[in-house]
């Protein structure tokens, strides 16, 4: 037997529960990874929680739950190239990574797509970009991000912002980003001037950027988009990840399924180089897979959540 964090009814927290499934297998084409650790996003307790966004991607109950994973292939089916049983590798399963195996097809693209883990990055690391490395990588390629720009971030500090902020400072941009004032000392560190969100956005990265904001991305709802067009930045230089098919005038709507090939490379990379950090708030074990929910849920964490296996 296997264990997977299974629930059988949309709910919250208190619906997840460590279950002895049948241990899967490896078939052909497929690798099984022995998974060690998964970093927690905002989409996972939202398809446990919501039904329409479970039926928009396809998830029933009863359901698996997690997306990104880190761990060792421990078994290869037939006809696999590319990968072999003992190789450290990342990648993402929906609604399936946390568990202590998960059967993948290979090669897979997109944010299905299974990938070796640097010798100098921890499983822990590892297990936290499928989902936000791609969709940061994706928001800022949407609005042609590049040096001598001025971005606002919406959601500075959350768990795809900070790949955002260190990703736009690489790019030679400069960055404001919005947060709570209680996080105003972590955004510094990653580089990024911050600002607090809410009513007068606007005003206030004026006061911050006098020179104007040539770019914007919007991380958590449509505030910071809608802040960005009132000052003057066009439409197309302006993403969004959360809006829910809602975006304000001609804000390009995007998402990890939109990152180009290479993205995840190309950041795994950076953080070997030291050039991107990937800062882990709270590390769980399995066991205790309700308590790191309800951190990550709570939308107050600075960084990465984790749950190790």
């Amino acid at each position: 037997m296997s264990r997977a964090i299974m629930y059988e009814k949309f709910g919250g927290p208190e619906v997840l529960d460590l279950r002895e499934v049948p241990e899967p297998h490896a078939g052909p084409g497929e690798v099984r990874v022995r998974v060690t650790a998964a970093g927690l996003n905002p989409m996972d307790w939202l398809l446990a929680s919501m039904p329409e966004a479970a039926e928009r991607f396809g998830v029933t109950l009863p359901s698996g739950f997690g997306h990104d994973y880190a761990g060792v292939v421990d078994e290869a089916g037939a006809g696999v190239t590319g990968f072999a049983v003992g190789d450290r590798v990342y990648g993402g399963a929906l609604s399936r990574a946390v568990a202590d195996h998960v059967v993948v097809k290979t090669p897979m693209e997109g944010p299905e797509a299974l990938h070796r883990t640097p010798e100098d990055i921890s499983d822990e690391v590892a297990g936290t970009l499928a989902v936000a490395g791609a969709t940061a990588a994706a928001a800022l390629a949407s609005i042609g991000l590049g040096s001598g720009d001025t971005v606002l971030v919406g959601g500075a500090a959350g768990g795809v912002g900070v790949f955002v902020v260190q990703l736009a400072k690489l790019a030679g941009a400069r960055v404001i980003g919005t947060a709570s004032e209680s996080t105003f000392a972590f955004l510094r560190q990653l580089g990024a001037e911050p600002v607090a969100y809410g009513d007068g956005l606007a005003d206030r990265v004026r006061e911050v950027a006098p020179g104007g904001v040539t770019a914007a991305t919007d991380l958590f709802g449509t505030e910071t988009a809608e802040a960005a067009l009132a000052l003057g930045v066009r439409p197309e230089r302006i993403s969004t990840i959360a809006a829910g098919g809602n975006a304000p005038g001609g804000v390009r709507e995007t998402g990890g399924f939109d990152a180009e090939p290479g993205s995840l490379e190309r950041i795994a990379k950076a953080i070997v180089a030291g050039d991107v950090t990937v800062p882990i708030a709270a590390t769980f074990p399995v066991e205790r897979i309700r308590d790191a929910v309800e951190l990550q849920a709570g939308r107050h964490v600075h960084g990465k959540v984790v749950v190790t296996l």
